[in-house]
């Protein structure tokens, strides 16, 4: 009996669409810098609370006497949140939104991702995704039956005297252009973009809408880092160009709206007859999400929507303060030998370290990008922790641009000392004889 059951068990049980894409890279850095004494700018989320009007909200929600908001809403948002993000968004897109049918709310902007992938991708299709992307685009594309089909932005020579910037990583037209085709069925936009910071342009947003027109393509839009933009850059809706509305799904999240990242409250915004069938893929996997939080971003909305473009906008505020807390990590990264490449948006920073590499052991017979065994390095040796760039990119580029590590800047100035505090002792030893 007991040879019988022990057969029965060793039968495969792994679905096949899971081949291939079982490694993700959070999972091994978030035990790494666990494993280790480290500041962790590698993850990225804030280390710091929601804004005060925001957890008011929720406390709210939770304890006061409208029981329902402890029970099921409706299944595709909330009706107050549904009915915010339509007048918020309606505005900024040049669209007379229906609450009902042209936004759905998810679990986060990851779910929105799978939910686009799952609904509109099938089997031979192919998916264009500009690189580097954030790593979760090519296993979903993967695990709907897609094909991901890669375009790299390539770093220009900025002029004499000048940093890098993420504004100098572009894409070529000609070669954008080469990878649509018959099969061609969605292009990923992530503006701003995780990891390099960059905030496409109104050119490059026109070139892309132009060929997602001429070859009938849907346009996924995840912007989740809209609101972070610095420098007096401008964040422009792709889906707010001609021909685009259409075609395009926008999402976004209360996560890096609201530095909020574990509520998990996201939302898709597009046509109906493309969020209908997003709403089939959503009420056959998660169906709903939950209420009270919900309840608290719709009230964050409200907030924002009265103070908009005013002094006290905690976008306007967030915006501010993350641009100085750039700033501040560029100047300690620059001290220790690393050179950043000055991000347009979001809170991340890459940084180029091939001048260290002397300083990390060689590895005979490994195929493992530079810049990861830098980033591993860093956690064991210097106690500071980053991700390598090559984990946003294709197998045959990893190699390509394996030199960039990428750093996490939305933290509290306490973190940030002590990451400073590392990288000036690390300075030191460097100067050292």
């Amino acid at each position: 009996l007991s040879l019988h059951l022990q057969a029965k068990m060793s039968r495969p049980v792994q679905a096949r669409r899971l081949e291939g894409v079982d490694q993700n890279i959070w999972v091994e850095f978030v035990k790494l810098a666990a494993t280790y004494a480290t500041v962790n700018l590698g993850q990225g989320f804030p280390d710091f609370p929601p804004p005060a009007f925001l957890r008011e909200a929720f406390v709210r929600a939770v304890s006061g006497e409208n029981h329902m908001l402890h029970q099921y809403t409706r299944a595709f948002g909330h009706p107050p949140l549904v009915k915010i993000l339509a007048e918020f968004f309606g505005k900024l897109l040049g669209q007379e939104l229906d609450p009902l049918n042209n936004v759905m709310v998810t679990v986060g902007a990851y779910q929105a991702l799978f939910c686009c992938f799952q609904a509109l991708v099938d089997k031979g299709d192919e998916v264009i995704i500009i690189e580097p992307f954030f790593d979760c685009y090519e296993p979903m594309v993967k695990m709907a039956g897609g094909t991901p089909v890669f375009v790299p932005l390539r770093p220009k020579v900025p002029g004499a005297g000048k940093p890098m910037s993420s504004a100098d990583w572009q894409l070529d037209p000609a070669e954008l252009a080469s990878k649509f085709g018959e099969r061609t069925k969605a292009l990923v936009l992530n503006s701003p973009n995780n990891p390099l910071g960059k905030v496409f342009g109104r050119g490059e947003l026109q070139l892309i809408a132009e060929l997602c027109v001429k070859h009938d393509v849907l346009c996924i839009s995840d912007e989740v880092y809209e609101w972070l933009v610095y420098d007096g850059k401008e964040h422009i809706r792709i889906a707010s160009l001609p021909g685009m509305w259409e075609r395009t799904i926008s999402i976004s999240s209360a996560g890096k709206t609201f530095s909020a990242t574990g509520w998990k409250v996201g939302w898709t915004v597009g046509p109906s007859r493309l969020l209908q069938h997003l709403r089939t893929v959503h009420q056959n996997s998660i169906y709903h999400c939950a209420t009270a939080a919900q309840e608290a971003v719709a009230m964050g909305f409200r907030w924002e929507l009265e103070r908009r473009g005013q002094a006290d906008s905690y976008f306007t505020q967030l915006a501010r303060e993350l641009q100085g807390k750039r700033d501040r990590l560029m100047r300690s990264l620059e001290a220790v030998g690393m050179t950043p490449i000055v991000p347009e948006g979001t809170y991340f920073l890459v940084a180029d370290v091939s001048a260290f590499a002397s300083d990390v052991p060689e590895a005979p017979g490994s195929d493992e990008p530079f810049d990861s065994r830098f980033a591993k390095w860093m956690v064991k040796n210097k106690g500071l922790a980053a991700i390598p760039l090559s984990a946003f990119y294709s197998g045959p580029h990893k190699n390509d641009y394996g030199r960039f590590i990428r750093f996490c800047f939305a933290k509290e100035e306490a973190t940030l000392e002590a990451a400073n505090d590392i990288l000036q002792k690390w300075k030191q030893e460097k100067a050292a004889p």
